[in-house]
């Protein structure tokens, strides 16, 4: 299930603005491009937590999406500026990572959810849990968070 509170986790967030290239026949969005969008949000989310694609390599570990949920809401349009948010859900043993693409007064286009297992990069085998130096990266960044806010 693709939660809307965003509230109680690590998040990042990018503004994009849809271009042409982007639309389908019917004047909006193709589908298949939110998972670009997401991957922006995405990727500011990692980088937040010192974990970005280069860290992932550096540390052995490829990161597959395993798994994905998307919500279509309302279509995003050309020129249309949106808000894509990123939320960290669970890094212990995969990462849960939820989105949410809002439009500039706040109203929730889009939602989903991707699952990104660990794997082993030499092996190319599925392995049981996240390598330690992504837990203590976000458990580092979580403390950071949690001091600023208090």
């Amino acid at each position: 299930m693709i939660k809307s509170d965003f509230s109680n986790c690590l998040t990042a967030a990018v503004d994009i603005r849809v271009p042409f290239f982007d639309l389908d026949p019917a004047g909006v969005a193709w589908h298949g491009r939110y998972f670009q969008y997401f991957e922006l949000a995405r990727c500011e989310l990692l980088e937040s937590v010192d974990y970005s694609y280069e860290g992932m390599k550096q540390s052995g570990f490829l990161w597959p999406v395993a798994d994905t949920i998307v919500r279509y809401v309302r279509p995003l349009t050309l020129n249309q500026v949106a808000r894509v948010t990123a939320c960290l859900r669970e890094w212990e043993m995969r990462l849960v990572i939820d989105y949410k693409i809002e439009d500039e007064n706040g109203c929730v286009l889009t939602k989903a959810r991707t699952v990104q297992v660990p794997v082993d990069a030499e092996t190319m085998e599925l392995t049981l849990g996240s390598p330690q130096i992504l837990v203590a990266s976000v458990e580092k960044r979580l403390r950071e968070v949690l001091q600023s806010s208090g």
